[in-house]
């Protein structure tokens, strides 16, 4: 396995993932082709290696923890981060992550008597959305293509350390539902209760509970101290039809339900581009909204298609 220093391995990860176009290829002996891996030299951490990497990739799954895998890693959730290595080398940690079309892992690897840092990029796939189950609902449909396992995530011993200590904001919709004094979609819980807090592609931000709570409380402030002319036609929530604000991008688009109707199923997405001005109406429910806008390129606010897989940046990273 080659050695580099920290300098090194930060420029050669960028090159290797953005956009999935760095050639894998892993010069170890008695390694398989179709991977690359990086020893650390000097004096870095594990702790710390993560840790940076965590404020790169947002928060990791645990796959090997003092030399115990993870029985239910499969290949779409990391499993090609583990195989690359050979008879004599023992994999005592390794922390994952998804990110486009491939998956980065951080963590140690016993040869012999030593133990060494390494960093391996394995390629990543995901389903197309033509190979999904015609009847598969549409949360269903973004956890395959972004090849997320809740369950694997929720019983990860760093997060759990993490959320008993209280380093994990939590998802409360009833809180959040009583602060505003109506339901949220139900489909929109569903995906947040799945996915938690992060970003679909690294891009588009779903809003926890809190977020709507406090994002909704700003703006009706605002308004009633400023007026609702900048608010034209759909004033905030909680007028009559208001705009309720449920997620955003790091280009300023943000995405709203027209809070019409006494029923929060059927409200429909709302889309602008900067502000509350006039923007476009979608007849859907958020989840569907999302696995369009993640895998259609001729959607009108197409996630821009650099990576050949999809991906949820989960953050929270470590600390």
């Amino acid at each position: 396995m080659s050695s580099v220093n920290e300098d090194e391995l930060l420029s050669a990860l960028q090159g290797l993932v953005w956009p999935d176009t760095g050639k894998l290829e892993c010069r170890a002996a008695g390694h398989a082709p179709g991977h690359l891996c990086l020893t650390i030299g000097g004096e870095e951490a594990l702790d710390a290696l993560v840790e940076q990497l965590g404020d790169w990739y947002g928060e990791p799954r645990t796959l090997v923890s003092e030399g115990r895998a993870d029985s239910s890693v499969s290949e779409r959730t990391g499993l090609p981060l583990l195989t690359p290595f050979g008879e004599d080398e023992q994999v005592v940690e390794m922390r994952a992550w998804a990110f486009g079309g491939r998956w980065i892992g951080c963590g140690a690897v016993r040869v012999g008597g030593e133990a060494r840092l390494v960093v391996v990029v394995a390629p990543r796939t995901a389903p197309a959305p033509e190979e999904l189950p015609a009847d598969a609902s549409w949360l269903d449909r973004i956890v395959a293509v972004t090849g997320w396992d809740a369950e694997q995530v929720r019983a990860d011993p760093i997060r759990l350390e993490r959320m008993h200590s209280g380093r994990i904001r939590p998802v409360d919709c009833a809180a959040a539902e009583a602060r505003l004094g109506t339901a949220l979609p139900s489909d929109y819980k569903r995906l947040v209760e799945t996915f938690g807090h992060g970003a679909f592609d690294g891009f588009l931000d779903v809003r926890l509970p809190a977020d709507i709570v406090k994002s909704a409380e700003f703006a009706a402030g605002w308004a009633k101290t400023h007026g609702l002319r900048s608010w034209e036609p759909h004033p905030p929530f909680p007028e009559p039809g208001g705009l309720l604000p449920w997620a955003g991008t790091e280009h300023e688009t943000s995405f709203y339900w027209i809070t019409e109707g006494p029923d929060p199923d059927a409200w429909p997405v709302y889309v602008t581009e900067v502000g509350p001005e006039a923007g476009d109406r979608f007849d859907m429910t958020a989840s569907e909204f999302v696995f369009r806008m993640l895998t259609d390129p001729d959607h009108p606010y197409s996630i821009p298609a650099d990576f050949a897989a999809h991906w949820f940046m989960n953050y929270n990273p470590p600390r």
